[in-house]
Parts: structure tokens; C-alpha cells; sequence
């Protein structure tokens, strides 16, 4: 009882403190419950840098991790972009950095090199054009050069790879949590529950990929249960996100593709952060104006493909 009444203590102290800095909360898909609950937006990164950027706010509380806060402040340069725990950081993100990219760009130098949005502002810095996972298959159909440098996240690269033309030269990185989820795993769920669908992430394994009924974003997963008459689901990624079907859709069943796809760096981030963020204004994500324009432009270049459809 004490420490639900603390929670709410540390919650009522967000809201006023919310309110006194004019501040918008986001929180990723992945988070933890209790910080989804506290949020305006909950969402996937690049939608939550957006709507970071349509919000008339003087501080922006980015509950996620360091590349999430980092786009948004390549895109909302006029606000103060918090992220309430510094060590929150994205392993696949920092398998690629701007030494090892230029090195390797040498030795690819007819290719166009796409980065998927969770990378560094620098290593974006680097690169033609960013994609998500929900546009990747789009961003690499519309460039005009047959040879793709794909970065960080090899599945990803696969999975474009079997929906192109062009050649893929996957970068070796990978998303920890994602690689998690093992073939062996959805053939006993499977078993265990016949009439669920089973949706998968593109950052999951490609025999993982496979068995999948469908392929989604986190925001194409949310989408898709809501509009399907099925009423079971496997849901093959983060497991946070299941938080957020449950409660968007009451009368249905979500099961997790593995309970070991929990991404620590995604829940390191608590309610005493988020008020000492707010109280204290700790901590402040810049990125360096001449590295934001290269980033930006990337950023922008993908954002004019999405539009344009």
C-alpha cells in the first residue's frame, strides 16, 4: 500500500511540475507500464519525434532511448529535449559509428548508404537517408543507385533484401532483444495456442521472420489488431509493447514471442526519473548544429519519400 501510494505521490508531483514547465511527456512503445500511463504520446521513435515537433511546449520529457531524444532534437531544435536517464542507451545504435561507417564507405563507393533511424545523430550525419522499420522497403524501392549500404541492423537489411532489386550490403549490427526470439519458441506457442496469429518485427531473426503471419512496425502492429477479426496474437517484439494492445483492445489476447524480449536499456528509465528530469531539468540532449543539418537533411529526405506516397 505504501509504495502505491508513493507511486502516486511521484505521479501528482509530475503532473503539477508537467504543467509548470509546459512540458510533454513521450513514451515509447517499449517502455515500462507506469511510464506509458504517465505519458501524452505513447508511440514508436520517429512518431514521437513528430509529435515532439507539433506540440506548442517548452520541454519535451523523451522517455526512450539516447537516438530517440536525439532525433527529436534534430527536429525541434527551438525546445529543451530531456531524457530523464542518461544511461539509457540503444545497443544496436552503437554497433555502427562514424569512423567505422566512413571506413566502409570507402570500400563501397557507388553505394547509396541508408540508416535506419536508430543510429546516432553523428552517424546519420553520414549517411544519404534514414528509414524506419515500417518504411525501409519504400525508402530503398525509391533511390535511383542499385547498391544499398544498410545500416545498423542486418535483419532488417535482409528483410528489405527479399522485397528489392537492388543489392543489400547489410551492416553487422542487431537488436539484442529482437535476436532473442527464437524460432523454437513460436513453433511451441503455435502449439499452444492454433488459432493466434502470429506478427512479427523486421528486426527479429529471419527464420523468426518466416513463420510470421505478418511483418509490422510496432505502429503497423498496433494498427493491424485493431482492425483484425482475430482475437489471439503473438506478438514478436519488445515486450512492452503488449501494454499498450492490452489496453487498446480489452476483448482480444496477446501473447509474448519470448519472455526474455525485455530491452533493459528501455526500462531503466522510471517515474523518479522522469520527476527528477522535470524538477531539475537533467538531463539536456544536444546535438552540435553543424551535425543536426546533415542529420536533418536525411531525416527530411526519407520524410519527403512518406509523404509523396
Amino acid at each position: 500500500m505504501q509504495n502505491i501510494q508513493n507511486m502516486k505521490n511521484i505521479i501528482e508531483k509530475i503532473i503539477t511540475l508537467k504543467k509548470k514547465r509546459n512540458a510533454v511527456i513521450l513514451a515509447h512503445n517499449y517502455q515500462r507500464s507506469e511510464i506509458q500511463d504517465i505519458a501524452d504520446f505513447v508511440g514508436d521513435s520517429l512518431g514521437l519525434s513528430q509529435q515532439a515537433m507539433e506540440q506548442d511546449a517548452d520541454v519535451i520529457v523523451f522517455c526512450g532511448v539516447d537516438f530517440m531524444a536525439e532525433s527529436a532534437a534534430i527536429l525541434s531544435p527551438d525546445k529543451t529535449i530531456l531524457i530523464p536517464d542518461i544511461d539509457a542507451m540503444c545497443p544496436m545504435a552503437e554497433m555502427v559509428n562514424v569512423e567505422s561507417l566512413k571506413k566502409t564507405k570507402k570500400e563501397y563507393p557507388d553505394a547509396i548508404v541508408v540508416c535506419y533511424v536508430n543510429t546516432s545523430a553523428a552517424v546519420k550525419a553520414e549517411c544519404d537517408i534514414c528509414c524506419t522499420s515500417a518504411n525501409a522497403v519504400d525508402v530503398v524501392n525509391s533511390l535511383d543507385e542499385d547498391n544499398i549500404l544498410f545500416v545498423p541492423d542486418k535483419n532488417l537489411a535482409n528483410y528489405v533484401a527479399k522485397h528489392t532489386d537492388k543489392n543489400i550490403i547489410p551492416w553487422n549490427g542487431f537488436c539484442p532483444t529482437h535476436h532473442q526470439i527464437l524460432a523454437g519458441d513460436i513453433l511451441l506457442l503455435k502449439e499452444e495456442h492454433p488459432g493466434a496469429e502470429f506478427i512479427a518485427h523486421p528486426e527479429c531473426r529471419d527464420d523468426v521472420l518466416e513463420m510470421a503471419d505478418h511483418v509490422f512496425s510496432t505502429t503497423g502492429m498496433t494498427k493491424h489488431v485493431r482492425e483484425s477479426d482475430c482475437d489471439e496474437f503473438i506478438i514478436g517484439t519488445e515486450n512492452g509493447l503488449l501494454h499498450k494492445l492490452e489496453i487498446e483492445n480489452p476483448g482480444k489476447s496477446f501473447y509474448p514471442a519470448s519472455e526474455y524480449a525485455i530491452c533493459p536499456n528501455m526500462k531503466i528509465t522510471t517515474l523518479d526519473a522522469v520527476l527528477n528530469s522535470l524538477e531539475n531539468l537533467d538531463h539536456v540532449v544536444t546535438v552540435p548544429e553543424d551535425v543536426r543539418i546533415k542529420a536533418k537533411h536525411a531525416l527530411d529526405r526519407m520524410l519527403d519519400i512518406k509523404h509523396s506516397k
